[in-house]
């Protein structure tokens, strides 16, 4: 069966005072039928870059977007505008980072769930059942009640709730979470990952979870993609990523998980050295300059190595590098 979406040698620039920034460079990314796939990387690897391309977003300042964003079936580079509003909130919806500032302040919770079933030919009674239904799927107590209060009578987790219930409201084919657990505390982080995983089971749709939080990613996610700088530098299932990593960012990275930390220390563990320069992009691999096994073959631009079926990553020692 073909991947819902299927991302193929995309490459993203933006026009700067500086010259062209090269935000993405030939990204390849499949998302299954019914799949999780996380995606893990510092600021400014272009996760949100990925993102936008893949819904239509991208700023005015966008220059050249090159490769292929297959969805379904159907290309999205360089679609209609008009044709992608009628897959955007429809058939692809996002959860947005920051629930603080996710929903319209002076528009009850109703009012701004109702407008979103703009498509559907039903009664506005039809549409506040609908919302109330959602709303109860994410556990909103007493949703009836609660769809006419505005945004700044709920908390910051119960915001989220609602903007997963507006995302899902449509019974979208793919779900892009951008970082949805960000802004909550580490009680609320978990309940959001789990009504996640059995929404998406009840819905059947395809997510494509972007986090910092390592925990998070490999509790929910089946399949992981390690960005660096723009590209994919691994990628594999959660096992494959975070039992055995062969690239040594996705290694780096690791280590800097505190939740990987067994004895007290005064400073945390960081990857050394600075992201590159996105203007004048160096030659070969991209992570040369902070790789504590950089050596000469480095210089040149680093093969995308199999290491075992699903598991790939662009390093010229993948194979060698196992985990201690």
């Amino acid at each position: 069966m073909s991947p819902l979406l299927d991302i193929k040698g995309l490459s993203v620039s933006f026009r700067t005072p500086r010259g062209d920034l090269k935000a993405l460079r030939d990204v390849a990314l499949q998302v299954g039928r019914g799949e999780i796939v996380g995606i893990i990387g510092e600021s400014g690897c272009g996760k949100s870059t990925l993102i936008n391309a893949i819904i239509g977003l991208l700023p005015a300042n966008t220059g050249a977007v090159k490769g292929h964003i297959g969805f379904d079936g159907q290309e999205l580079v360089g679609l209609p505008i008009n044709a992608m509003r009628k897959l955007r909130g429809e058939r692809i919806t996002t959860i947005f980072q920051d629930p603080m500032t996710a929903l319209n302040p002076v528009l009850t919770i109703g009012a701004q769930m109702t407008a979103i079933q703009y498509r559907r030919r039903a009664s506005t009674s039809e549409k506040r059942r609908r919302a109330i239904e959602f709303l109860e799927k994410v556990r909103m107590p007493d949703a009836a009640r609660r769809l006419d209060q505005y945004p700044h009578q709920f908390s910051g987790g119960m915001r989220q709730r609602i903007c997963i219930a507006m995302a899902l409201l449509t019974e979208p084919d793919l779900l892009i979470a951008d970082e949805p657990t960000t802004a909550l505390d580490a009680t609320l982080e978990v309940q959001v990952i789990h009504l996640l995983r059995e929404l998406q089971r009840d819905i059947g749709c395809s997510v494509l979870f972007i986090s910092h939080h390592l925990g998070a990613v490999a509790e929910l996610c089946g399949r992981v993609a390690i960005m660096y700088a723009g590209e994919v530098v691994e990628q594999g299932t959660a096992g494959d990523i975070f039992r055995d990593p062969r690239h040594p960012y996705t290694r780096k990275l690791l280590e800097c998980d505190p939740g990987r930390i067994t004895e007290r220390q005064e400073i945390l563990p960081t990857i050394p050295g600075e992201l590159p320069d996105l203007v004048h992009v160096p030659q070969g691999c991209i992570f040369r300059d902070r790789c504590p096994e950089r050596f000469a073959l480095c210089g040149e631009r680093p093969p995308e190595v199999t290491v075992r079926p699903g598991h790939q990553a662009a390093c010229h020692k993948a194979r060698e590098l196992v985990a201690s």
